[in-house]
């Protein structure tokens, strides 16, 4: 089941870089596991996939300072 989507807005720079880094290492070991032995709900790996994109996306908005 995926965690609710964090409020990005309300995080500091330095905390969404951190959270990036997290669910990317996150999302690697997943996927890794995926490929050895298929994990119950594959569906999650699409939804960490979104996660670090919401917090690229996040972190690009903010570098153009919109």
């Amino acid at each position: 089941m995926p965690k609710a989507k964090l409020d990005l807005k309300s995080l500091s720079d330095q905390d969404l870089k951190e959270k990036l880094s997290e669910e990317s290492l996150r999302l690697k070991k997943v996927a890794f596991s995926h490929a050895v032995t298929p994990i119950e709900n594959p569906m999650s790996i699409r939804f960490m996939r979104r996660e670090i994109a919401r917090i690229q996306t996040e972190i690009r908005r903010r570098e153009l300072g919109f």
